[in-house]
């Protein structure tokens, strides 16, 4: 695909084919985000909160809008984090995510729950993660993708040397490495133009996705402190 050359010449690694990515791809029923290195650098304010961009919003938006022209319905949508962040909480009932699990030291324990929670199985999910403790969830999920960090080239290796990833953005938590893994999604699956024109258009099929998309109301799952 000749869109895709142009995440290559920014230094993103696809650790597979594009023709295996789009065959992964067509699994893929639900969306699943890592929080902090995902949608930030990972520093945190002293109440623990960790930012996001109106970036990346748009993508994320943009990815849920494409899946359900794909899928029919909604892809169910969930953070995981090792904390309690309340930003995190404030992106995902903004953004009407359907779950925001936090406090999951054990972040399988918070994938379990999201599939038992939707219906899912390990490959109906898309999962965007940066770091170690996230590899037992990668390692069961459809299509992985790693947000890149500069200063951990081991992590890089380790996730590809171990089948742990199957694309590496050349773009940061911080600098909007989730606005990039979802417009790659939408290169792939052929819908990127017809969401942008979609969006653009303010049209009658933009307008019913959201209001399906906005009649969600994110559930907070906390594991004790």
């Amino acid at each position: 695909m000749e869109s895709l050359r142009h995440f290559k010449e920014r230094g993103a690694s696809f650790l597979k084919q594009p023709d295996v990515l789009q065959r992964q791809l067509f699994n893929v029923k639900a969306l699943l985000f890592d929080w902090d290195g995902v949608f930030n650098e990972g520093f945190k304010d002293e109440q623990g909160g960790s930012p996001f961009s109106e970036v990346d919003s748009m993508g994320v938006n943009m990815l849920r809008f494409g899946l359900w022209r794909t899928l029919g319905k909604l892809p169910p949508t969930a953070i995981i984090t090792g904390q309690h962040n309340h930003l995190a909480q404030a992106f995902a009932e903004r953004e009407h995510l359907d779950r925001v699990y936090m406090g999951f030291a054990n972040k399988p324990a918070a994938f379990d729950a999201f599939l038992g929670d939707h219906g899912l199985q390990d490959r109906d999910v898309a999962f965007f993660f940066d770091d170690i403790l996230d590899l037992p969830v990668a390692r069961r999920c459809s299509l992985r993708i790693l947000i890149g960090h500069q200063a951990s080239p081991m992590m890089e290796l380790y996730a590809r040397d171990h089948n742990d990833a199957d694309y590496v953005t050349a773009s940061s938590g911080g600098d909007h490495g989730v606005r990039e893994g979802c417009e790659l999604m939408l290169a792939l699956m052929g819908r990127w133009d017809e969401v942008v024109d979609n969006r653009l258009a303010w049209s009658d099929t933009y307008q019913r996705y959201l209001a399906e998309r906005n009649a969600v109301v994110t559930e907070v799952v906390r594991q004790p402190r």
